[in-house]
């Protein structure tokens, strides 16, 4: 490269110097003589620049290299400082401490021993003189089975009835985030309308053991109402979160399986603000084929959320990844019995869970001390009758279902 720049220089010399003998009658001699000067000022300057250019690189290498030596003798000097303070270590001394507790130790267990031999015995050779039996001890009591939900008190027939007479109706009940009290979403609860016009709670008709059919004809009723109400909910630009219930009955049959998944696919827009209630004994004994099912509900973009649940040991990230986005306590057990739900401290369970987006929800909240201590527990999602107790939805929300004659005659009496 610097060759082919003296080669320019020495061409525009040459230039220069025939310019001046031709067009500027120079003799030859001054002719030659410009030239001569031109080349040797264009040697210098070139000269020059390469000189500073250079001093420039090795300037910047020699700070580059002041810079590593630097660094280099603060990590000498860390090392020195940690291979001082393993010399002070005296690792002989506390093995030997160790060993002494470790000998001590094993000399009190060796006594506790043979005590406990002297003292069966002893007991063994009383019992022979009185002439009794020998004693036996029992080293854990089975712990009582827990309480089984009352059967409904309304006959399953009467339900089929009732709700082949469209005589159940959903309300919503509120879900709040503390301290505001604002809505975080909605559970659609199932109610029947009795005969005299009464309402019943979910409690006095659900079934428990038979009836699967009607089960799933009252969950694909509360799908058709959330679908209903989160679409016309979003058209008003007011998305809301919404509880759906769900059981086995529902996912474990082919037909409202498809049927519930067909529902979702057609309803993806607002597939993100539903979620499904399921009971917490229900989802941990899916089978493969409804846990199949689970799975590609969740891959259209809805979640999970466990009720009823009796212990919060169980595999967070795992169930994070099955869409499981919210567990349900009752408030008034975790508050008086947390070690029964969890081994952590009551203050610091909900920020476990809420590292892989699982939210902790008391539900059953009777009253505001609950709340005070729920809030020192950083849980702040709760329901209760004490905050909300389950209403009507908005007319404007709903779809009306046709009417029997029976519904007809008790709405003009209402």
């Amino acid at each position: 490269m610097q060759a082919l720049v003296y080669t320019f220089i020495a061409f525009a010399s040459l230039g220069i110097g025939g310019t001046a003998y031709f067009g500027l009658t120079f003799t030859p001699l001054e002719s030659i003589m410009l030239a001569t000067v031109f080349g040797c000022v264009a040697v210098v300057l070139v000269e020059r620049s390469l000189r500073q250019r250079a001093e420039t690189r090795l300037e910047r290498g020699i700070e580059d290299l002041s810079r590593l030596l630097s660094t280099d003798a603060q990590a000498g000097a860390v090392l020195g400082q940690r291979i001082n303070a393993l010399a002070d270590v005296d690792a002989g001394r506390r093995l030997e401490g160790v060993e002494a507790d470790i000998s001590v130790l094993g000399t009190v267990i060796r006594q506790v021993a043979e005590a406990v031999a002297e003292l069966e015995e002893r007991t063994k050779k009383a019992n022979a003189a009185a002439g009794g039996r020998p004693t036996t001890y029992t080293t854990a009591i089975a712990p009582p089975p827990p309480p089984r939900d009352p059967e409904p008190t309304i006959p399953l027939e009467m339900l089929r009835q009732a709700v082949d007479d469209n005589r159940l109706i959903y309300h919503i009940q509120p879900v709040v985030t503390l301290p505001q009290r604002r809505p975080f979403g909605y559970d659609l609860v199932p109610r029947l309308m009795l005969e005299d016009g009464d309402l019943a709670d979910k409690i006095d008709f659900m079934p428990r053991q038979k009836g699967d059919d009607v089960v799933r004809h009252i969950e694909g009723i509360a799908l058709v109402e959330a679908v209903t109400i989160g679409r016309r909910a979003r058209t008003g630009g007011q998305p809301i979160n919404l509880f759906i219930p769900l059981s086995r009955a529902t996912l474990g049959q082919t037909d409202s399986a498809e049927q519930l998944l067909v529902t979702i696919e057609a309803n993806r827009a607002i597939a993100p603000g539903m979620t499904f209630l399921i009971n917490e004994t229900d989802w941990l004994n899916l089978t493969t084929g409804e846990r199949a099912v689970a799975d590609a509900m969740a891959k259209k973009g809805v979640g999970f959320s466990l009720a009823n649940v009796k212990s919060l040991r169980l595999d967070v990230a795992e169930l994070a990844a099955q869409s499981v986005r919210s567990l349900r306590v009752d408030a008034g057990r975790f508050l008086q019995e947390p070690a029964v739900y969890t081994d952590f401290q009551p203050s610091d369970i909900a920020n476990y869970l809420g590292r892989f987006n699982v939210d902790l929800m008391a539900t059953g909240i009777s009253s505001e001390s609950q709340i005070l201590d729920l809030l020192d527990d950083g849980i702040t999602l709760v329901q209760g009758n004490h905050i909300a107790a389950p209403g009507p939805v908005r007319p404007d929300l709903v779809i009306e279902r046709p009417r029997t004659q029976a519904n007809a005659r008790r709405a003009e009496v209402q």
